[in-house]
């Protein structure tokens, strides 16, 4: 204790520490009760396939209830208005979705054969969960190995049961079990996202996903993660539920919910899916996240013991949205909304409103009522997705200050007490006007398990947007900071580059076609903030495309010239095949153009910082001041070498601008007083003395210099342009007396370096490799360096998109989601489609005496291993060929398998391989590229296991599942497997 706390008197001390542990308790309150931020949505419901879809069919008033698809089960054999009769179902109505077969396994490395074993719920949850993901702006591969939670309500598993009427046993493989596991539904979303925070499946019948809601708030809350994806999916495949449903009276069998009106009886069955993107509020304010609205609390309970299990019970509802209350510290009467269950039930209504009416009736003026509405009338009830469906029109009608109409309310239902619970139903689209108060609205669920859940939600505050900070979601998941917030003032650049990539050509062009018809119905939009949310806010596939544009008008028509297959400049289209090799070569004899940097200078603040740096450093050095070398403003009578550290200065700022957005070269290369650029930002010596050393082209005073300079090892590899060798300390003082050699970029060439970024304005050599110029005489700077940006993108450099914008004020924008690639992946009867058949054995000697009829008889066998059928073509032509050269009857003494080993060549074995992984993947195998690594096409240890114990019987080899992993391709493998081969077939056998 110091002296100064000692002559402080007990009582102060103890007030102190009083008001220090008052201070951690509120702390500890807030954080029982903080918010939790809504940054995005992703889902799928009858008749919308993405949020903007789903309020548009809300706001219309569209009923998306059709009659019972073909796909799904046959109607007219199951249909019957008595909801008594065996096995039929009373109505033939209900919300669905398209193409459930549908699924693109490829995107999230999954093989075509597992997809098939996969629930389809599984499947549409990978899709809304990424599409959530990149609503909110959130690159998925960002979260890799973050605290990341994952909660899902599901109950029902109607594929398993589709899998069981095709009755064939033989079809269920390793991916079945897992694949139709209810807590993989969350497992599998974790796993492939690489997220490492709590992850749990969610079954409380019709309220699991809002139970799922609360969940993930409160283990956001208790820090157990610090991102979290809660949701819900439910499909209808089966008429089982719908039968069961029809017998217990609960459906309509008008096939619509009617939910308030007097002709109420029961509901339709929906399916969907939903999904939101949630965070601590204090983190998403700091991340600049883009808030949709706030979850200030919610509850769940149990009815307890009730008049019976599915009844719902008034009172534990009403404990329900009083704890809801009190833990979102909210008044009922300031509550302008319910979202209600709404089934439409003759039983579970009136019990619902009379529970709402007791808590929000009290105390409410008679000039505003409580309005009610339920999305169900819309959609129908989407059981294990119906409150995950409720809360997100909820938040797009906090978004839009409107409140949609609620359909089917013809004559109010007598047995609510309407005007004593003060409640209203909005027939028609009503405004929700911004007043002195947060609009706040409250969500009601509860399911025939006897759960009930209650969430409180709030409008986004208006004050959100503030500056973005870089953040990584690191191994902790912590938000790390890489710099302060962004500069406001900074001056907005005149260009923009726009980054969009696929993992095919197609989905690239679907996906421009998706940007151009966004920017077609939001012209008003800012181009920076579209970029910006472009650039960051998504993974970068294989398929790149990129676009410089100065508006939205000119990006548009860029993106329509690219769709038609039109040649445009500043847009730039490629394939990534790996990180490319990046040389910087630092040219030398640059000649100065008026302003040229000046654009820079003045709206970029790493350049800028860099050159000031400079101007200081050479004051002492140099007549006139660095800056007004640059950009002087009078025209030189013609074009002429700046001085050398004007040239220095504008290289080295350049460099600093480069490394600021990622791109990091893997060697630098210079010439003249390039080279003293390039020795510099590798860390030879410091700038200071590179700066001492280019302002003295005199020799004496250079040597002496020279000899007081401290060099050191490069950082970065530097290749001298002289000989195109590493260069070591020594080679700087040798370096001035040297004459240009401009062939060493050349050489570089041949060392494999594919891209050459000039850090400068004139080339030292021309070839087939690609060159960028930073600055171009004869562009603007902006437009020259995008175009720069936009080809190393193209090429496969990783851009830090974050760090691109960090100097301006963005604001993060919903953008159009990736397009998926869907094909029909599904459960069906003997997948091989092989017919059993009378055939010899694989290892039976085969004679000459009908050749024909053996040719015949192989053609069609099916008891020859996958293996040997796979590769039969080839096995006949050897065969043939053996036969040929026989010239007596007798006997040839060999079998398929001795003849397969004998004769196998490597270029045999990666086609055994390709044809067998493409069997096992369930895909042609014309798709199989030799060069991939097997994860790229979602190979497992599942399949690993497979292909090794095919192997194992078709070359006679331990093939350890592990040889997939050290020969990570089918090139490496079959070259591997060729030597094996070689070096234990020792026999040999005359024919």
């Amino acid at each position: 204790m110091s002296e100064q706390e000692n002559n402080v008197s007990p009582i102060k001390r103890a007030l102190r520490a009083i008001e220090d542990l008052q201070a951690k308790v509120n702390q500890l309150e807030y954080a029982k009760r903080e918010p939790i931020a809504i940054i995005g949505m992703g889902c799928r419901f009858p008749g919308a396939d993405n949020p903007e879809a789903f309020w548009q069919l809300l706001r219309n008033g569209v009923d998306a209830i059709t009659e019972v698809p073909a796909d799904r089960w046959d109607i007219e054999k199951l249909y019957d208005p008595d909801p008594d009769a065996p096995g039929k179902v009373c109505t033939r109505k209900g919300g669905f979705l398209t193409q459930v077969d549908g699924f693109n396994p490829e995107f999230f490395g999954i093989s075509a054969r597992e997809a098939a074993s996969i629930d389809p719920q599984q499947r549409l949850l990978l899709e809304v969960g990424w599409e959530a993901l990149e609503n909110a702006t959130l690159a998925p591969e960002h979260l890799y190995n973050s605290s990341t939670g994952v909660f899902i309500g599901i109950y029902l598993n109607d594929y398993s049961k589709v899998m069981s009427s095709v009755g064939d046993s033989t079809q269920i493989d390793a991916f079945s079990a897992i694949g139709n596991s209810l807590s993989v539904a969350a497992g599998r979303l974790s796993y492939i996202l690489g997220l490492k925070g709590p992850s749990m499946a969610i079954d409380t019948s019709c309220s699991s996903s809002l139970v799922s809601v609360h969940l993930a708030c409160q283990s956001l809350r208790l820090g157990e993660c610090n991102l979290a994806l809660a949701g819900g999916v439910g499909l209808n495949l089966v008429p089982d539920t719908s039968i069961a449903l029809s017998k217990s009276r609960m459906l309509n069998p008008n096939g619509r919910c009617q939910t308030f009106d007097a002709a109420a009886n029961g509901f339709v069955k929906g399916e969907g899916c939903g999904v939101v993107v949630l965070k601590r509020l204090k983190d998403a304010l700091a991340d600049g996240d883009n808030i949709l609205a706030l979850i200030r609390g919610s509850a769940v309970n149990h009815n307890g013991r009730s008049s019976s299990l599915i009844a719902p019970n008034g009172m534990s509802q009403q404990a329900t949205i009083r704890q809801a209350l009190e833990n979102s510290g909210v008044d009922s009467a300031e509550i302008d909304y319910v979202e209600v269950q709404g089934t439409g039930t003759s039983v579970g209504e009136p019990i619902e409103v009379a529970a709402l009416g007791a808590i929000f009736g009290k105390n409410r003026p008679q000039d505003q009522p409580l309005v009610i509405g339920s999305v169900k009338t819309n959609i129908g009830h989407l059981e294990p997705a119906s409150g995950i469906a409720s809360l997100i029109k909820v938040v797009l009608a906090l978004q839009h200050g409107e409140i949609p109409p609620h359909l089917h309310f013809q004559q109010p239902n007598p047995n609510i007490k309407w005007d004593e619970f003060r409640l209203k139903v909005p027939t028609e689209r009503m405004p929700w006007t911004v007043g002195a108060k947060s609009r706040l609205a409250g969500v009601n669920t509860f399911g025939f398990s006897g759960t009930n859940a209650h969430v409180i939600l709030e409008e986004a505050p208006s004050d959100f947007r503030l500056p973005i900070l870089d953040f990584r979601l690191g191994d902790t998941g912590q938000n790390v900071p890489k710099s302060k917030i962004q500069n406001p003032k900074s001056i907005e650049r005149p260009l923009h580059l726009l980054a969009l990539s696929a993992k095919t050509d197609e989905a690239l062009i679907q996906l421009a076609e998706r940007y151009e018809k966004h920017l077609a119905a939001n012209p008003d939009l800012a181009l920076g903030d579209i970029c910006f949310s472009a650039n960051s806010g998504r993974s970068h596939f294989q398929h790149r495309l990129s676009v410089v544009a100065s508006s939205t008008t000119e990006l548009y028509e860029k993106l329509a010239a690219f769709r038609a297959g039109q040649e445009v400049a500043g847009l730039f289209k490629g394939k990534v095949a790996g990180s490319p090799k990046i040389a910087f070569i630092f040219t030398g004899v640059s000649y100065q153009h008026l302003g040229m940097g000046r654009k820079l200078y003045e709206t970029q603040p790493t350049f800028r910082a860099a050159l000031d740096h400079c101007d200081q450093i050479l004051r002492p050095y140099l007549e006139q001041p660095l800056l007004e070398t640059i950009f002087s403003q009078s025209p030189p009578a013609s074009p002429a070498p700046p001085a050398p550290p004007a040239l220095f200065a504008l290289e080295y700022a350049l460099f600093q601008l480069w490394k600021s957005w990622g791109i990091q070269p893997t060697t630098v290369m210079g010439n003249d007083v390039g080279e003293y650029v390039a020795a510099c930002v590798a860390g030879v010596f410091s700038l200071e003395d590179a700066l001492k050393l280019v302002v003295k082209s005199q020799v004496d005073e250079f040597e002496k210099i020279a000899k007081e300079v401290t060099y050191s090892q490069p950082r970065i590899p530097v290749v001298s342009h002289l000989t195109g060798e590493i260069a070591t300390p020594e080679y700087w003082f040798e370096q001035v007396r040297k004459p240009v050699n401009a062939a060493s970029v050349d050489i570089l060439a041949q060392q494999g370096y594919e891209i050459f970024v000039e850090i400068g304005s004139d080339r030292l050599s021309k070839n087939e490799k690609v060159f960028l110029p930073s600055l171009h005489p004869e562009k603007e700077d902006w437009q020259q360096l995008l175009e720069s940006l936009g080809t190393l993108y193209v090429h496969g450099a990783k851009v830090d998109w974050l760090a691109f914008d960090l100097d301006y004020s963005r604001q993060r924008l919903q953008l159009p989601t990736y397009p998926w690639q869907r094909k029909r992946h599904w459960f069906t009867a003997n997948r091989n489609g092989h017919e059993k058949v009378e055939s010899v054995s694989p290892n039976k000697s085969l004679g000459n005496a009908d050749f024909k009829q053996l040719v015949k008889q192989l053609e069609m066998t099916a008891e020859l291993s996958q293996a040997e059928l796979n590769l039969l073509p080839r096995l006949l032509e050897l065969l043939e060929k053996q036969h040929q050269q026989t010239e007596t009857q007798e006997e040839t003494n060999i079998t398929l398998q001795q003849l397969s080993l004998k004769s196998l060549t490597a270029e045999d074995i990666q086609a055994w391989l390709v044809n067998q992984i493409a069997q096992e993947l369930g895909v042609k195998p014309d798709e199989i590229n030799v060069r991939l690594p097997f994860d790229s096409y979602g190979l497992d240890s599942v399949l690993a296991i497979a292909i090794a114990s095919t192997g194992k019987q078709f070359l006679g080899l331990d093939m350890s599942p592990l040889l997939l992993v050290h020969y990570p391709t089918i090139e490496s493998l079959s070259q591997h497997l060729a030597k094996e081969v070689e070096a234990s077939e020792s026999e040999t056998f005359e024919i």
